[in-house]
């Protein structure tokens, strides 16, 4: 177990809220559905009064924060020998295209590929113009 937690791995750690802030709580309030056994749909559904935004983000960086459990448990068994493709079964095969390092779709051994798009997520995540920590400010397109 200690190797899940080791941080030269690519598990990173959990994103927070900002305890007393409106996100804080919205998280509170989705914890608390999530593990109630309450029926899914009445989970996810927005609460009476929030921004949907907002609700959205939390769910969203929780669903990153799960995402990022489950892969630090199974990262040290795929390895770039055990792993060479980043695949969804034997009939796809997915391709890494950044347009700064990789400008054209390129194939990785699957280490390589979930490092960079974990990296590409969080940093989704921390862009204040797409996930703004101030409530109710999301960037309109």
């Amino acid at each position: 177990l200690k190797q899940v937690f080791n941080k030269d791995k690519t598990f990173r750690p959990k994103r927070k809220f900002e305890p007393g802030s409106q996100r804080f709580e919205l998280h509170k309030r989705a914890q608390a559905s999530l593990s109630s056994g309450v029926d899914l749909k009445a989970a996810v559904q927005l609460p009476s009064g929030e921004d949907q935004n907002d609700w959205v983000a939390v769910h969203v960086v929780d669903f990153f924060n799960r995402i990022n459990l489950i892969y630090g448990t199974i990262c040290e068994f795929c390895t770039e020998r055990t792993c060479p493709v980043m695949s969804g079964g034997p009939k796809y095969e997915y391709r890494w295209q950044d347009d700064l390092k990789y400008k054209k779709p390129t194939a990785l051994p699957a280490p390589q590929y979930m490092n960079l798009l974990m990296d590409w997520i969080e940093m989704q995540i921390n862009n204040e113009d797409i996930f703004p920590t101030s409530v109710g400010k999301c960037k309109e397109e």
